[in-house]
């Protein structure tokens, strides 16, 4: 059962869901991440980019230990336990919310236990048959993100996406996790080619008759390359850009790695918008 201080940060943060676009910070104590891989694999160092990223406005942070690029190498829990729990034993006493990155049942119960709140999955609950439960016992919060094992460039991907959907939500429900604890990722980098993370977002309005939340992040991803006409790849400019256009489409969250940056902008939108 979650502590009272952990689901008074739960529910706070769930609650701002859908009252204006929220900041998910990322937080990578991994030495192989494709953006910020090494940065902030020491504790003292973890803690203090998190406080930074509570100064430039996130609302959550998402800790991870093990990098879920294509190429990156795969560990046992016992590695990323040891990259996580003393970087999560400060970061869980900060103002904000704390997310556990992770496809491990085990390390997700170890974080859930020293005051994380929400699990994101980047296999929907599919990779590990405990983690449903896991979640469940805890009573964490969790985003399910569509993923696949390889790209299939002839594929509708909302249908997909809607198919893999459709997958989690049953486990989900059969584990006894509420749907107002649940939150969708369409796994923006995740097996797609660049035109299905395009459509990804463009057609996020089709995935609205599941009635939850959508966290985009797009952050600093490779296929950005191929849009800013000059082939950088994961460029901060293509990053914003394409995070607005998200908030848009009907994205409640985005999940970043430039948070200050982020929030400027949201501020700008939300004015532009007026009250």
């Amino acid at each position: 059962m979650m502590h009272r201080n952990a689901r008074m940060k739960r529910d706070a943060f769930l609650a701002d869901i859908g009252a204006r676009p929220l900041i998910m910070g990322i937080l990578n104590v991994t030495p192989d991440s494709f953006f910020d891989g090494g940065r902030y694999l020491a504790g003292g160092v973890a803690l203090a980019r998190a406080q930074q990223m509570v100064v430039d406005g996130c609302d959550i942070i998402d800790i991870g230990g093990e990098s879920t690029r294509p190429e990156a190498e795969a560990i046992d829990d016992v590695e990323e336990l040891s990259r996580l729990e003393r970087a999560l034993e400060g970061i869980v006493t900060l103002d904000v919310p704390v997310s556990i990155d992770t496809t491990k049942s085990a390390v997700a119960a170890r974080a859930l236990s020293l005051g994380a709140v929400l699990v994101n999955d980047v296999w929907g609950l599919q990779k590990d048959p405990r983690m449903a439960d896991i979640v469940a016992e805890a009573e964490a919060a969790v985003v399910i993100m569509h993923n696949r094992t390889e790209k299939d460039e002839n594929l509708d991907i909302i249908a997909d996406i809607r198919r893999f959907f459709e997958r989690s939500l049953s486990i989900a429900t059969r584990a006894g996790i509420p749907k107002q604890r649940t939150i969708l990722d369409v796994g923006i980098g995740f097996a797609k080619t660049s035109r299905q993370n395009r459509d990804a977002i463009v057609r996020l309005s089709e995935l609205s008759d599941y009635g939850l939340p959508i966290m985009v992040g797009a952050s600093r991803k490779r296929f950005l390359g191929s849009l800013t006409g000059d082939g950088v790849e994961g460029t901060l400019v293509g990053s914003l850009a394409t995070s607005l256009s998200a908030i848009g489409a009907g994205a409640a969250i985005l999940r970043v790695h430039d948070v200050k940056e982020h929030a400027a902008a949201l501020r700008v939108l939300q004015a532009m918008r007026g009250p």
